[in-house]
């Protein structure tokens, strides 16, 4: 799932590293004696930090993590996060696979839409018929290309019928896939394979999501959205589990400012932070420390270059960018988030995938780098009388501006003269997906624990490979990977591609990521998870618990 650009989006207003505030109490400043937003019937609220504005929450022109926090609320796949973020029926009460992994079979439970109509296998059908429709242009649609032929169909060299899916009944549904999945379960629990209400887009057109439209299935129903400011969800009284749902609103706030959502959150104004910068991390844990949650995280940050552009098309540049990237420096100097720096894609830790894949200086001291670097770039036609000029294109936070400065000062060494572009959500996605950049930051939440979802991102046929990477060989590997059933063989197959993508260095890793979330001591039922999603649905707010 993309992330939108590795550190919180931010607009710096000022808040300086905690010192006290004119116009906040001594208990605020220590983010305590804050009350919960509880209606004068007893209804409870919960306020939410969401890192950035969404630009849809039709989940099939989502793609990044702020999206999904609002879907997930609103919208039930087949499967769905527990409380600790693993896949739990959803919609589909049970499953039975074939003997071959190719085949699998849905049970849906009874349920409705939360205008009253059944929600049905058909439903299903229709969903995913439309995001892999190639007229939809949905830009996570390769997600599904584990259903048969959804690749095809989506290229539009098959029509939609010929998607592997089929409706054995109203509460029956059948997914051919083009090779074994164990991990289907955790796909279906993503955004892109949640069910959308035909009968509100036959009606309302693209403005079915939108506040008076909306129909769902989740736990909770769009009530309004105020653009830039908040989203406000109701519990669906329709939900077929509305009676443990405990919380009766939740409120997401656009918080695309780490140090101001932090300033929002002294002052009473959030319950839940997603994000901490940088330079306030050391106050945060001496004030905040029982409420601060850091955890590993399924994500990883890197830099795409655009490979289509000259003379980012020239590897040895590339290589170069690379080499003189000191990700270990911005990790444990710069920043003080925990995270270790990357020198690969793919997170440690992930399921049936060997360790020690890596770029191939790893080990090598950083001015053996750097002189390596420069041998390369003056192969290119480039030195100390012909500097390379390049625009890097990251988020409008001070911790993002402060990595930039590092890293340009880091490439200079290289003959490469940086200009730091800082860009809003909006156009930043849409740069990213016309390549009207040089080199972009970038983070990657993985969508389930598996290498695939990491390497896809470099596939030549997929929309989300900003980096514009295509190499036949690595293409194929992944092929490969697909049909072997063997999980130690097919781990070390993806490994092999990913050893190749890093040669070519289509991207620059730069750190493996944790969470940092802060959460309030009256909220219940918050499970620090390895995918940092907590549904609201699971939560709930004790009104008699002490506020620190």
């Amino acid at each position: 799932m993309r992330g939108y650009v590795g550190l919180v989006l931010g607009l710096a207003l000022g808040l300086t590293a905690c010192g006290p505030n004119n116009n906040t109490t001594k208990n605020q400043q220590s983010g305590g004696d804050i009350r919960p937003m509880v209606s004068a019937s007893g209804e409870t609220t919960l306020r939410r930090a969401n890192s950035a504005e969404p630009d849809s929450l039709d989940p099939h022109y989502t793609t990044s993590q702020q999206e999904d926090n609002i879907v997930g609320d609103i919208l039930l796949g087949l499967t769905t996060n527990g409380p600790d973020a693993r896949p739990i029926p959803g919609a589909a009460e049970r499953w039975e696979t074939s003997a071959d992994g190719k085949v699998w079979t849905f049970h849906l439970r009874d349920h409705q839409w939360s205008d009253g109509t059944p929600v049905t296998a058909q439903d299903f059908i229709y969903s995913w018929r439309r995001i892999l429709d190639p007229k939809t242009a949905a830009a996570y649609a390769s997600i599904l290309y584990v259903f048969k032929n959804a690749e095809a169909v989506n290229a539009g060299k098959m029509p939609v019928e010929k998607l592997g899916v089929r409706a054995i009944d109203d509460k029956t549904i059948e997914i051919t896939l083009e090779n074994p999945a164990a991990y289907l379960p955790e796909l279906m629990m993503h955004m892109t394979a949640f069910p959308v209400p035909r009968q509100a887009i036959e009606a309302k057109g693209k403005e079915w999501s939108k506040p008076g439209n909306f129909v769902g299935n989740g736990p909770y129903t769009l009530a309004e959205w105020i653009p830039n400011d908040h989203i406000t969800l109701k519990k669906n009284p329709k939900f077929y589990d509305a009676a443990n749902v405990r919380i009766g609103n939740v409120i997401y706030y656009p918080t695309s400012i780490p140090e101001a959502a932090l300033k929002r959150f002294r002052a009473g104004e959030l319950d839940v932070l997603d994000g901490v910068p940088a330079t306030q991390i050391a106050w945060v844990k001496a004030n905040l420390g029982g409420m601060f949650k850091v955890e590993p995280f399924l994500a990883t940050g890197f830099y795409d270059i655009n490979t289509s552009k000259k003379p980012l098309d020239d590897v040895r540049i590339r290589q170069a960018l690379n080499l003189t990237y000191d990700r270990d420096t911005i990790a444990y100097k710069l920043l003080p988030y925990g995270e270790p720096p990357s020198y690969s894609v793919v997170p440690p830790g992930v399921a049936n995938y060997p360790q020690g894949v890596s770029l191939d200086f790893k080990d090598l001291p950083y001015q053996d780098r750097v002189k390596r670097a420069q041998d390369l770039m003056r192969q290119a036609g480039y030195g100390p009388d012909k500097h390379l000029r390049l625009e890097f294109s990251t988020s409008p936070s001070d911790d993002a501006r402060r990595v930039a400065a590092a890293a340009q000062q880091m490439w200079a060494a290289a003959y490469i003269d940086v200009e730091i572009r800082q860009l809003e959500s909006k156009s930043y996605s849409a740069n990213l997906s016309t390549g009207n950049y040089d080199v972009a930051a970038y983070a990657w939440l993985g969508d389930f624990n598996d290498a695939r979802n990491f390497l896809f991102l470099f596939l030549s046929n997929n929309d989300l490979n900003y980096a514009r990477y295509k190499n036949p060989a690595f293409d194929a590997l992944i092929r490969q990977s697909d049909q072997e059933k063997d999980l130690t063989k097919r781990g070390t197959i993806l490994a092999q591609a990913e050893a190749l993508m890093l040669k070519d260095s289509p991207a620059i890793p730069t750190r493996f990521q944790v969470t940092t979330n802060v959460v309030r001591p009256y909220i219940r039922g918050w499970v620090t998870n390895i995918m940092d999603k907590n549904r609201t649905r699971w939560l709930s707010i004790d009104t008699s618990a002490p506020t620190q």
